[in-house]
């Protein structure tokens, strides 16, 4: 029989399921703000930017021992790297130059991408507590600040209007 060690696959597993989890907070918010990079993209960065750190960490203890001594190097940076990289095209397909408008759209939504896949680092680095509240930040700034930013917009309209004439 298959024999399951609970720390090699079920404390990555819960880990990459909190990550799920707290991405998909972050991505609620933007599903409700109906962007075009929402729930399933954030959860799916958030958990897969913690799988790749966790398989780091994995490849890093499992390589250590082997005979290899020398020949393999660790540089647990250059996965964070990465992942960075990865997730910057990702974020860049979200953005959109409007001509008509001279306006910049989905900078907000590329940033919270890019959070998702620093969330699900944190969480892969044991940093639970951390994770959980910086999320919070995050929900809070999307949905605190886009009222914010409405009102600025309301109340920026008229000296438009005055300099346009």
């Amino acid at each position: 029989m298959l024999s399951l060690n609970y720390n090699l696959v079920w404390i990555p597993v819960l880990k990459v399921i909190f990550a799920i989890i707290l991405g998909g907070l972050i991505g609620l918010e933007r599903e409700l703000a109906a962007k075009p990079a929402g729930l399933r993209t954030h959860m799916l960065v958030a958990g897969a930017s913690a799988l790749l750190v966790i398989l780091g960490d994995i490849m890093i203890h499992q390589y250590a021992h082997a005979s290899l001594t020398g020949a393999t190097r660790a540089d647990p940076i250059r996965i964070i790297e990465s992942i960075v990289t990865g997730i910057s095209f990702l974020g860049a397909g979200t953005i959109i130059f409007r001509n008509r408008k001279e306006s910049v759209e989905g900078l907000t939504t590329a940033a919270s991408i890019l959070f998702a896949a620093a969330i699900g680092i944190t969480v892969a680095l044991h940093r639970y507590f951390l994770a959980a509240i910086l999320t919070v930040v995050v929900i809070l700034i999307l949905f605190g600040l886009g009222y914010i930013e409405r009102f600025i917009r309301k109340f920026r309209r008229p000296f438009e209007e005055k300099s346009n004439k």
